[in-house]
């Protein structure tokens, strides 16, 4: 299991990055892909999440309206398209993945990425 995340970076405020996250093994089959993101000094939190057809999507209240998620099963791959990014933005982002068939929430993983660092400077 593997999952590959890229496309961190260091943006202006106001600018835009887009992630990206490849899925290997078993990590390919997860219902929902998530992504969460920790700060320095902070717990690691819920960022967005999307099911396995695309059709259900879902975000904290902190990036709703800037941050969009999608997926691309073909290509096994998750994205989050961040625009309008703030300071507060600032974090290192991680991509998750479920076990295949576990049934759990879209708050729950169990594969994750080795991270991407998003910088946003004020």
């Amino acid at each position: 299991v593997q999952l590959q995340a890229s496309g961190g970076g260091l943006v202006q405020a106001g600018g835009s990055l887009r992630l990206s996250c490849a899925a290997s093994g078993r990590a390919r089959n997860s219902y929902y892909m998530g992504w969460f993101r920790q700060a320095p000094g902070k717990e690691r939190e819920f960022v967005a999440a999307i099911s396995w057809s695309g059709g259900s999507a879902y975000y904290a209240d902190s990036v709703k309206a800037r941050f969009t998620i999608s997926r691309d099963n073909a290509k096994n791959t998750v994205y989050l398209q961040m625009n309008s990014l703030k300071p507060e933005d600032t974090a290192v982002y991680y991509c998750a993945a479920q076990s295949p068939g576990s049934g759990a929430g879209r708050y729950d993983y169990d594969y994750w990425g080795q991270g991407t660092q998003v910088t946003v400077s004020s």
